[in-house]
């Protein structure tokens, strides 16, 4: 043989050729791939790689497993493995993504997430998982980004910067380029907005839009929770101006326009702190004997316009936002306290729905229509449960009305307690009708003038909130069902909440068998009468806040909606929001719905209602959670001022890493780390929500009371961490 030959250097085959190309081709389902894109993605540029693409793009398509669309161009040929859908990130790294079409989340290990944040559109491809028990795939590609921009702490270097993202569910960094820290300082809280991802780079690049402060300071932390959620803090200032210029004042031009009920007594009931009312209530005594009750919203509709900047920004908010120090509201001030506001002793514009109703809360007659309407009296819920509960006709003597009008102080009371009456038989009523009564304790904070925490207080549900609620619950129920009863079928916006799903049911049943309940599930009527005994059976239990709040988390989600299918919560088969435009952008077009089609307007457009539908769900949901963070912030700082303090409390979670503890006289949580226990090595027990120690047996289980102390208030991480004193048996026993 000749040197030439034995010289020859042998051709390498490429591994596994078969599925890689598959595998490229099968990601991007609708591109054209010849063998040179191939070669380029497997980084192959000798002539032997390229002639073994080639021949097996050759063999693929003579087998039909790629189809030849072009000379030398393939593609996928094969069922449609790829889907779209939301990605939910875990804290560990890994995620799901949410198919709408799909029974079962498709789960996506970290190596895979290629990119893709959580809450983003990505597109997935599914493998063939027929030997394991849950889809599994890979991001292939991301859609549309959830949001752009994210909060978290600098740390500054001498020629560039890093973001650490605060968000368990973020699991990397932020690099940012020193020309772009927008005059951080170290270590200070940001917003960085993201600017792109470089294919090769192991951080996102981004820039700091904004400098919150530092970190633990009250007024940062408070912003960094709204900026988290991309909630805003202020208004432009071009939208202030803008509502700063509309006339406020009341026209008889627009009078003459309007049901004139200024001469009807009219009152609000509002918790004692409010700044805005946005219902009042009317009563009056028709010669029939039966009542007239008007309940008045006030008229945002007539302010806020269509394609104004100051639409657009209360639709872009779509709620207020409650948090423990402030309100974030939907609206300026100069409409949200001010000309919206059914202040006491004014002439205001509503939208009323008025109900002519007997003693046994019969409706005879109903009327919907924009009004005008002056407030005689204006009532903190404390002083109108105080005349319910005296069950006199005259205020009682320590009761003080603010702005008592021409109205008699007897007049008023009559009307409460008719109004009380009649609300206590409509309750009745809707609760044989299988609402379920969620009447859950609310923590509340009392603040000082630096709104530090220095006590907590439980808000609960009274007759005279009850009163309120039955009259907004009729005014919203009795408009979704004139328009949504109408033949043909109008659009509207209503507000649904299904039927909860069963397999949370039967967790709640094994949850609260531990403390010796029960529920029955063999109908809708016996399932909501068993979770009405379960709420009543535990009022003013240890366990009380526990069970209330996992029974809540067993319901469906609530959210708006143009397609109605009802209201399970309160067995409603239409429901609207009509009552609150001042502070949820729904009851709005709620209103303007209402006024269209109470002037003969055909059905609006389906579609873009129920865009709006969503955005106003999805914006409420950010609130919500930004509300509980803002909780959750107060608790970790209030627990700062009681490090040497012993609490008892109650196991409302075991996990695999710890045991959670709700403080009884505080309602606050924090968690007790396994690795923290010291008398035993503790493992979780599953089946049986316990840990259970490996030498003395000794088991800690959900709903067990034990004595904590704290060990650690983190108010940057909001993380609260206790150390386990004892059991309470333990703990009294030895004194």
């Amino acid at each position: 043989m000749s040197k030439k030959k034995f010289g020859k250097k042998k051709s390498t085959q490429i591994p596994n050729l078969t599925k890689t190309i598959l595998d490229i081709i099968r990601k991007r389902p609708n591109q054209n791939f010849n063998y040179k894109q191939i070669a380029s993605q497997l980084n192959i540029t000798d002539a032997s790689g390229r002639n073994q693409i080639i021949k097996k793009l050759s063999q693929l398509a003579a087998k039909q497993q790629i189809v030849e669309v072009d000379r030398g161009k393939f593609q996928f040929n094969g069922p449609q493995d790829y889907v779209t859908g939301t990605l939910d990130m875990t804290s560990k790294g890994d995620g799901y993504v949410v198919v709408e079409d799909l029974e079962d989340d498709i789960f996506i290990p970290s190596k895979h997430i290629n990119k893709a944040f959580h809450g983003d559109q990505v597109e997935v491809y599914i493998y063939n998982t027929r030997r394991k028990s849950k889809n599994e795939g890979e991001i292939t590609k991301v859609i549309e980004r959830k949001k752009k921009e994210f909060v978290g702490v600098i740390t500054i270097s001498e020629k560039f910067a890093f973001v650490n993202i605060q968000d368990t569910k973020m699991y990397t960094d932020f690099f940012i380029p020193k020309s772009k820290i927008n005059g951080a300082e170290n270590n200070m809280m940001v917003v960085v907005e993201l600017e792109d991802w470089p294919e090769k780079a192991d951080s996102p690049f981004g820039r700091v839009i904004e400098v919150l402060g530092v970190p633990g300071e009250h007024e940062t932390e408070i912003h960094a929770i709204l900026a988290q959620y991309g909630l805003p803090h202020e208004f432009p200032k071009e939208v202030e101006e803008f509502a700063n210029k509309i006339d406020t004042s009341i026209q008889e031009s627009e009078i003459k326009k309007r049901r004139d009920m200024r001469d009807t007594l009219t009152f609000t009931i509002d918790p004692k702190d409010a700044k805005d009312f946005d219902d009042a209530l009317s009563f009056k005594i028709l010669e029939n004997g039966h009542y007239e009750v008007g309940i008045h919203i006030a008229d945002v509709s007539h302010y806020l316009k269509p394609g104004t900047i100051l639409d657009d920004e209360a639709y872009e908010r779509a709620t207020s936002v409650y948090l423990v120090d402030r309100v974030v509201p939907m609206l300026p001030e100069v409409l949200s306290n001010n000309a919206c506001s059914l202040r006491p002793n004014e002439e205001k514009y509503t939208f009323s729905a008025v109900f002519e109703i007997d003693e046994n809360s019969k409706i005879h007659n109903q009327w919907f229509g924009k009004t005008v309407t002056y407030s005689d009296a204006r009532f903190a819920y404390e002083e109108a449960q105080a005349i319910i509960e005296s069950k006199s006709t005259s205020i009682p003597a320590d009761v003080s009305l603010t702005g008592k009008a021409y109205k008699t102080d007897d007049a008023i009371a009559d009307a409460i307690l008719k109004m009380d009456k009649v609300a206590k038989i409509m309750r009745r009523k809707r609760m044989g009708q299988g609402a379920i009564s969620f009447d859950k304790v609310e923590v509340k904070f009392e603040l000082n003038e630096a709104n530090e925490p220095v006590g907590v207080f439980f808000k609960t549900s009274k007759d005279a909130n009850k009163l309120i609620e039955e009259y907004m619950l009729l005014a919203n129920k009795k408009v979704a069902e004139f328009i949504g009863k109408q033949d043909p079928k109008k659009t509207f916006v209503y507000r649904c909440h299904d039927e909860p799903n069963s397999d949370k049911l039967s967790a709640l049943q094994n949850l609260v068998g531990r403390f010796g309940y029960t529920l029955n599930f063999k109908s809708r009527k016996t399932t909501t009468q068993s979770l009405n005994k379960l709420l009543q059976d535990v009022n003013g239990t240890k366990e009380q806040n526990l069970i209330d709040t996992l029974t809540i988390r067993t319901m469906s989600k609530a959210y708006y909606s143009t397609e109605n299918i009802g209201h399970y919560g309160l067995a409603f088969d239409y429901y609207s929001h009509f009552t609150s435009p001042i502070r949820r952008y729904p009851d709005v077009m709620a209103h303007r719905l209402l006024q269209y089609y109470l002037d003969k307007g055909k059905s609006a457009d389906a579609e873009t209602y129920e865009d709006q539908c969503s955005h106003s769900s999805e914006m409420e949901y950010l609130a919500t959670k930004a509300e509980r963070d803002s909780i959750k912030f107060m608790q970790i700082k209030f627990m700062q001022d009681h490090k040497d303090e012993n609490f008892l409390g109650v196991i409302s979670g075991v996990t695999e890493w710890g045991i959670y503890v709700e403080i009884i006289d505080n309602k606050c949580e924090g968690m007790v780390r396994l690795r923290d226990i010291s008398d035993d090595h503790y493992d979780f027990d599953e089946e049986n929500y316990a840990i259970v120690g490996r030498k003395t047996k000794k088991v800690y289980q959900l709903g067990d009371e034990v004595y904590v102390k704290v060990k650690d208030a983190d108010l940057v991480k909001r993380h609260l961490d206790f150390t386990l004193i004892g059991s309470k048996a333990e703990v009294e026993t030895q004194g």
